[in-house]
């Protein structure tokens, strides 16, 4: 009873995603539709932008003269400016109105996209990449709160269905069309491709979205502890998984003090929501239990979602050589079949229990994994033709499920909540699961590296034999001196054993995702089905 008296209290204070809520009897389909794809698409954009200039970082490093360990703050600075704005979108549309704040944040996202084409400092990318990413980490909860404000309970399996265009295909497709556009016409082109789709979201938006007075005086009423702390917790936190691995973890005073931040700001954050009767999020929501176990899910997703995106390009560019249009048509089979399923996923839910789908989902994304358990160096494009689609599959059977039984039952006044909820988790998973893969990967190859040449012994014939027939090898390939010839052997040896370690370690790692993806199929059985779900579908 406190805790729906504590609800209706912040409903009246904080009408959550009122202003979205507000048009939804009023205003015509066609103009409903309009409002769910431009921001749908406006989310879609601000993901893409993640892993295309992922793809494409080697050469804005080198256009910028930014070095190897630096250039990784043109990502880290897009991302952390994103995870901190997205639990702040909800509220801040109801101080701008809905139409307003959007709109704004569309068109800096697309200002910003093209300035960050015309960084000549690492400095000036860094700051252009922030607001960038500020602007559009907005975009991301906004989509999907309009879904489940705007939409009637029947047709959000549809826009659920167009939100997971974003989350799922976006960064399957991000490097295909990063390393497309920057093989072919230069790295700047994966900024200006924004603009095309941009303008057509900043119009449907702009015809769309219903006008509303800006409510300023809630900034004076604002969560301002909760509001503080958090952004200085998430930013802390998103740096240390962003750059831990590269300084070493807490080998490194900076990482050591960035986590002390981190988590002093965070239980802040959460004794402070906990206790306040307006906070800024209400995390009472996680005690639900389809949204609970939801959010594990999510954040599950998340971390094989972005990881496997993370993992499968340092893989073919590492071990096969491959470059980042090569690395992109490889990637390309796991959004292709994404974009010709998830139209169909509606229907699914509406004859099939919810539930069955994302089981079915999370295992097959699993299985995707697990089929790359035992590579080869001869393992490249054509042999991640089947487990690239049938994670593809999976990933589209996957979000939108997993999204209407998590969000099933969530009133409006909640919406903004459990919208910056969902999908902050997710860009949390997401980046865990990287930090985590980076140094997993590290540590076993390592440990398999260890392993391998401890086996490797010049008192073993079978060792001695190959290095004489190597030497032989490189003297009869214009090598006259024998001392050289034996050094190239030895050395030729050392990188074989390197290579066929680090093959090990990627195996072990694709390994670990699929664990994790069981992980979260578990978590799944424990949800049940809401009332207003028959057969998964809507009524």
């Amino acid at each position: 009873m406190a805790t729906l008296q504590i609800v209706a209290n912040n409903s009246s204070r904080y009408p959550a995603a009122a202003a979205a809520s507000k048009p939804a009897v009023a205003m015509s389909a066609l103009r409903m539709w309009s409002a769910v794809v431009g921001s749908t698409l406006g989310a879609f954009m601000a993901v893409l932008n993640i892993q295309i200039v992922n793809a494409s970082l080697a050469d804005i490093q080198g256009a910028i003269g930014a070095g190897k360990d630096d250039g990784g703050w043109i990502s880290t600075s897009y991302l952390i400016a994103e995870i901190v704005v997205i639990p702040l979108s909800g509220w801040l549309a109801q101080v701008f109105s809905v139409r307003k704040y959007l709109l704004t944040n569309a068109v800096l996202f697309l200002i910003f996209s093209v300035a960050c084409a015309f960084a000549t400092n690492l400095q000036q990318m860094i700051v252009l990449r922030a607001i960038q990413g500020f602007a559009g980490g907005v975009l991301i909860p906004m989509a999907f709160t309009i879904i489940i404000t705007l939409l009637p309970k029947p047709k959000q399996p549809i826009g659920l269905a167009l939100f997971a265009l974003s989350a799922t295909f976006a960064p399957a497709i991000g490097p295909t069309i990063g390393g497309y556009l920057t093989e072919n016409f230069g790295w700047q082109f994966i900024f200006y491709v924004n603009l095309a789709p941009g303008l057509l979201m900043v119009g449907m938006l702009w015809a769309s979205l219903d006008r509303a007075p800006m409510k300023l005086g809630l900034l004076a009423k604002g969560d301002w502890p909760g509001i503080i702390t958090m952004a200085i917790g998430l930013a802390a936190l998103q740096t240390v998984l962003e750059e831990g691995n590269k300084e070493d973890w807490f080998g490194s005073d900076f990482i050591v003090r960035l986590s002390v931040i981190a988590v002093v700001s965070l239980t802040l954050f959460l004794i402070i929501e906990l206790k306040t009767a307006h906070p800024l999020l209400n995390l009472r929501l996680l005690v639900r239990r389809n949204f609970g176990f939801g959010i594990v899910a999510n954040v599950l997703l998340g971390v094989a979602l972005y990881g496997s995106a993370f993992v499968l390009p340092i893989y073919l560019s590492r071990i096969q050589g491959y470059n980042s249009e090569q690395i992109g048509m490889v990637l390309a089979w796991t959004g292709i079949p994404q974009l010709l399923l998830i139209p169909l996923v509606p229907r699914l839910m509406k004859r099939f229990d919810v539930r069955l789908l994302i089981a079915v989902g999370f295992s097959l994304f699993a299985a995707s994994n697990f089929m790359n358990v035992h590579m080869t160096g001869d393992y490249a494009s054509d042999q991640l033709f089947w487990p690239n689609v049938i994670r593809a599959v999976g990933q589209a059977l996957v979000f939108a499920p997993l999204s209407a039984i998590a969000t099933a039952g969530i009133e409006q006044e909640n919406a903004g909540s459990a919208s910056a909820l969902f999908n902050m988790m997710r860009n949390l998973g997401g980046a865990v699961g990287i930090a985590s893969l980076q140094t997993f990967l590290t540590k076993r190859e390592q440990f398999h590296s260890n392993i391998l040449t401890n086996s490797v012994s010049v008192f073993e014939e079978a060792t001695r034999d190959r290095v004489a027939k190597l030497t032989a090898y490189f003297m009869n390939h214009g090598v006259s001196d024998q001392a050289v010839a034996t050094h190239k052997a030895v050395v030729a040896i050392a990188l074989k054993l390197r290579k066929q370690a680090n093959i090990t370690a990627f195996s072990d790692t694709f390994f670990l995702l699929g664990v994790a993806l069981l992980v979260a199929l578990l978590a799944t059985l424990l949800l049940k089905k809401p009332g207003h779900l028959s057969g998964g579908g809507a009524h």
